[in-house]
């Protein structure tokens, strides 16, 4: 099972998705894993104390709010990697695709220089057909972030084409698809077809 969750910034979207994550296991039993894409600055070498201070309350907060009995996993660019930390059967929830694919375009490193929106939609691409293939139950939270005009900014530009590219992908792939507006979930599509 794969659900896609989307929604602008602070509109309950991850709060809908742990919900459905915990019913999800509720019924089939197994670990619940979440996969956080946030890197804490501190961690890869940026100096900008005020942002990396108010990164880790932020992500002290989200733990606390999430609760017991989650398996945190931290990866910013492989999510096959962290898939591959997930047992057979379990249920990963991966918060979020907007964060991964900024991290996968703009990533500094020089491992990652060469990368390009194919390789980045061929990952998700394979997140998503290893999870069927080992019965992993997949969450996936992304923002809704092109809904005014187009940006005159040609990176952003580029920056939002990709993600919409993967918004698709993981939206037709998925069986489930909510959009949460005002902390109220639209089903936009559900297992047996669209509401």
């Amino acid at each position: 099972m794969i659900a896609f969750i989307s929604g602008g910034a602070r509109s309950g979207k991850s709060t809908y998705a742990e919900m459905l994550a915990r019913r999800w296991q509720g019924e089939r039993g197994g670990k619940r894993y979440y996969l956080a894409t946030a890197t804490n600055g501190a961690k890869n070498g940026e100096q900008n104390e005020e942002r990396d201070s108010e990164m880790q309350a932020r992500i002290a907060r989200h733990r606390q709010e999430r609760g017991a009995g989650w398996i945190t996993l931290e990866e910013p660019i492989d999510l096959l990697a962290a898939l591959g930390r997930v047992e057979r059967g379990g249920m990963l929830l991966l918060d979020c695709l907007t964060l991964w694919a900024s991290q996968w375009l703009y990533s500094s490193s020089p491992s990652t220089s060469s990368r390009n929106e194919s390789q980045g939609l061929a990952m998700v691409e394979q997140l998503l057909s290893q999870a069927r293939q080992h019965n992993i139950a997949l969450v996936i939270v992304s923002n809704d972030l092109n809904e005014g005009m187009p940006p005159e900014n040609d990176e952003v530009w580029r920056y939002l084409a990709f993600l919409q590219r993967v918004h698709c992908l993981v939206a037709h792939e998925a069986d489930e698809v909510v959009q949460v507006v005002a902390g109220l979930p639209q089903v936009w599509k559900t297992r047996g077809g669209t509401p």
